[in-house]
């Protein structure tokens, strides 16, 4: 077993001095012509290197960790990964959007060669993005396929949650309507006891509000990132791992990604063109952490703080995003190179909270 320290970025996985390392794989094309422009970009080499496996670190509770633990050959899955789709999906025409979902148990893997037995939306973890403007109607249908019982709370609604967020008992269906009268971005996510274990097992995802009444400015890319962490019994590699309680009641996670997945975003980069706006939608999902954003390399042109659409800060470096909330940011960037996208929590990065925003066809990265 390898640790994370997957080929196309080598220098990324510790990210100690200016980013230290951030953690995964490109293709193995893009890697011979990428690693030398990248370990310049992305400063500082992490303690683990591929090739070395990481020995489960026992903690002073008792509890063992499996963070960095993947697969022998990491870097071949990585690049065979096909990441979540994290562009923001067109807005549904009509005064009622439908938006159906269905959960199942699953086993999805969570960084590369590391399978988790889930409970996902539309089976995978997070569920679909959702796009809507202000002033439609949702109509939910939420239909239970698992095993035990699940819910559907919307933190875009005003409604009563003990109507519209109740349990649905296997097999059955739940319907429900509300206004999107917020603009922004929000967490939707399993309500049922114990929610710290519903949403630890994969059951979360994100709905976007576009503003009406005052647009937001104008963007040439649109991503949404959902943060979350996992808590593994196992190390998910001969078989999968389930949902460990002691570690997520310690909030001690194996892995924290981005969509899902740790590092999909640096084996396969998000793009943008220079002088471009790219605006990304967050929401953390947790359970428990919290997200600090930050683009390495470039300032928040324009930071949305706390779901607060009707104004934003401009010139920021990083911004805290609450577990459960969600925040908006813009950055223009006009010299071509690899910029990584993490939470500013180090400790998260070296899990897998970390991707990369391409901008133009940089020198060394399928570049001349």
């Amino acid at each position: 077993m390898k640790t994370i320290v997957i080929a196309v970025l080598v220098a990324l996985l510790s990210l100690a001095a200016l980013v230290g390392t951030t953690m995964a794989v490109v293709s193995a094309d893009v890697a011979q012509k990428a690693k030398a422009d990248a370990e310049s970009a992305v400063q500082g080499v992490g303690s683990a290197s591929a090739g070395h496996p990481a020995a489960p670190a026992a903690t002073g509770q008792g509890l063992v960790s499996f963070a960095g633990q993947t697969a022998e050959n990491a870097e071949e899955l990585a690049a065979q990964h096909e990441p979540f789709p994290a562009q923001l999906p067109p807005i549904p025409d009509g005064e009622v959007v439908d938006v159906e979902l269905t959960l199942k148990d699953v086993v999805v893997e969570i960084a590369p060669g590391v399978e988790y037995r889930a409970w996902g939306f539309e089976g995978g973890a997070p569920g679909p993005a959702i796009h809507v403007h202000e002033g439609q109607t949702v109509r939910i249908t939420l239909t239970n396929q698992g095993t035990i019982p699940h819910s559907i709370d919307f933190h875009a609604a005003r409604i009563a949650p003990d109507k519209a967020f109740r349990d649905v008992a296997v097999g059955e269906s739940i319907t429900y309507t509300f206004e999107a009268s917020d603009p922004g971005v929000f967490m939707y996510h399993c309500g049922t006891k114990p929610v710290l274990a519903h949403i630890a097992n994969g059951m979360y995802g994100a709905i976007v509000v576009e503003p009406v009444e005052k647009p937001l400015p104008r963007a040439d890319h649109e991503y949404v990132l959902v943060s979350s962490e996992w808590y593994l019994n196992g190390p998910g590699i001969e078989e999968p791992a389930s949902y460990d309680t002691l570690k997520a009641h310690a909030v001690m996670p194996d892995w924290v990604t981005w969509n899902g997945y740790a590092g999909q975003y640096v084996a396969h980069p998000l793009t943008s063109d220079p002088g471009d706006t790219v605006r990304f939608w967050v929401v953390a999902a947790g359970p428990s952490l919290d997200t600090d954003f930050h683009v390495v390399g470039t300032i928040l042109d324009r930071a949305w703080v706390n779901q607060d659409l009707t104004r934003y800060q401009t010139g920021v470096q990083t911004v805290g995003v609450p577990a459960g909330g969600g925040a908006v940011f813009d950055v223009t960037i006009a010299e071509p190179g690899l910029y990584p996208v993490l939470s500013h929590s180090f400790a998260s990065v070296d899990m897998g909270q970390v991707g990369i925003l391409k901008v133009g066809n940089p020198k060394g990265a399928g570049g001349h």
